[in-house]
């Protein structure tokens, strides 16, 4: 059986977030045979932490497509995911031309995470409403691709409007793999019918079947256009990889597994974790 990929995620946080530390973690990846690296997002986080906050406010989360574009520089084919972009906090537009820009310089390397949201703060600090942020991620992922596949195009649509406009340059993938994170039946029903892939956060073999299942049921509800091919289904494991994880995971459908080191360690350490988990060595 061929296990699934191996990413390695946080690659923009804490520690691995300074700028010496991002670039060799990524270099040590690569040359390990890791298929990607991930950031995590948070624009803002709630100063003092406070529940759902994930982090405190004191971690560094260096913005995704300063960092991903920093490390398209030092990297050779190491793919770069953005796990994930809160799709509503940003300007569809703007994000699009970021992206865009980003898949250019590195090549056609880009692979776009993108959720909805959950922390009220972090909303209301980047001027979006909690309310209808599901409709509206969706319609911003509509007008990207617009823009990311076509000139002079116009949209029209409840929360974005633009007429007879060109964004340049295009991505190399043209339609930029895409992956929905989230785990509730409306984050199932969105990756089936608008990307090329899942993405599910701290799950663990179980919790990962009952998320299989899901998409299942969504695939059974929901239309998936032929251009999206196979739904791919990523997973960040609740715990450290341990025996016959892999294989359990894989027995699952999961196509690629984001293994997170924690963003608190040091630098030695997780080059450690690195080298233990390496593909090319299992």
């Amino acid at each position: 059986m061929t296990g699934p990929a191996i990413g390695l995620f946080g690659i923009n946080m804490g520690v691995a977030g300074e700028p010496a530390n991002m670039m060799r973690i990524a270099q040590e990846a690569e040359a390990a045979g890791y298929e990607s690296v991930w950031t995590g997002e948070h624009i803002v986080l709630p100063d003092p932490q406070a529940p759902p906050s994930p982090a405190a406010p004191e971690t560094t989360f260096v913005d995704t497509a300063v960092a991903l574009s920093y490390l398209a520089g030092v990297t050779d084919t190491i793919k770069l995911g953005t796990g994930i972009i809160i799709l509503p906090q940003r300007q569809p537009a703007v994000l699009a031309k970021s992206l865009a820009s980003l898949d250019y310089v590195s090549d056609g390397r880009l692979m776009f995470g993108l959720g909805v949201g959950y922390l009220e703060p972090e909303m209301t600090a980047c001027s979006t409403p909690m309310d209808r942020r599901g409709n509206r991620s969706d319609e911003y992922l509509a007008a990207m691709r617009q823009l990311w596949t076509e000139d002079a195009t116009t949209f029209d649509g409840e929360f974005v409007n633009f007429s007879s406009v060109t964004a340049n340059p295009k991505p190399p993938q043209r339609d930029i793999h895409t992956v929905v994170g989230g785990h509730s039946k409306r984050a199932s029903r969105r990756a089936v019918g608008l990307a090329h892939g899942w993405y599910g956060f701290m799950r663990d073999p179980e919790t990962t079947a009952a998320d299989v299942a899901q998409l299942a049921e969504a695939a059974d509800q929901v239309d998936r256009p032929d251009h999206l091919g196979k739904l791919e289904v990523s997973i960040t494991p609740q715990k450290r990889l341990g025996p016959g994880d892999l294989e359990a995971y894989a027995e699952l459908g999961v196509d690629r597994l984001i293994l997170q080191p924690g963003y608190h360690r040091d630098l030695d350490t997780i080059l450690a974790y690195i080298e233990e988990f390496a593909p090319a060595v299992r």
